[in-house]
């Protein structure tokens, strides 16, 4: 990989990565409400899911989603529902969690998974496998460069989500700002559920 391919790769991953999508709003949210710690969990599972969602599109799964419109419509159902379902159970938390299995909990299993109905996690990773490794000599090569790429900014991104999240929680804690903060994030995974009926 040239070095032109390789800073390309870092814009992109920037750009994609430190946007707001489901995974940092869910990683403020859950550190916001329950506390870097617990929040970790989910940050960690974020990389692990789109490593594993990069490495089934880079040996054709992305092909097979791309070509078959149910499959396509079937991930977006899934990931549209579970984001309404995430975004009506965070609209509703207006107390820091301590140990109240009622307010939302997204664990690490929950996390990997959600990267698999996560519409803008396929789309970057087709367009990695589309540009940089599907079709090339090195593909190994490539995909040894790219997955650890990918995972380094999937996992910062959250982290960083998750510091915001938690550098807020005493702030949040007064009143009813905690209640405002969570429907806030829960009008930002709305907005990202309809982006991704639109995509």
């Amino acid at each position: 990989m040239s070095l032109q391919e390789f800073s390309a790769l870092l814009l992109l991953a920037t750009a994609m990565s430190f946007s707001p999508g489901p995974n940092t709003t869910l990683s403020t949210a859950l550190a916001a409400n329950h506390g870097l710690r617990r929040s970790l969990r989910f940050v960690v599972a974020v990389p692990v899911g789109w490593t594993l969602l990069l490495i089934l599109c880079a040996l054709g799964v992305g092909a097979l989603v791309t070509s078959v419109p149910a499959l396509r419509w079937g991930i977006k159902a899934v990931g549209i529902g579970y984001l309404l379902w995430l975004a009506w159970k965070l609209s509703a938390s207006q107390q820091l969690a301590q140990a109240r299995p009622s307010q939302l909990q997204v664990g690490f299993v929950q996390g990997v998974l959600l990267q698999f109905v996560n519409i803008k996690a396929w789309l970057l990773a087709l367009t990695i496998v589309a540009g940089w490794v599907a079709g090339q000599v090195d593909f190994t090569a490539r995909m040894l460069v790219v997955l650890p790429v990918m995972a380094f900014y999937a996992l910062s991104s959250n982290l960083l989500y998750a510091c915001i999240g938690a550098v807020l929680r005493q702030w949040l804690a007064r009143g009813q700002r905690l209640l405002w903060f969570n429907r806030g994030m829960a009008v930002l995974l709305i907005a990202t559920a309809i982006w991704m009926l639109r995509a």
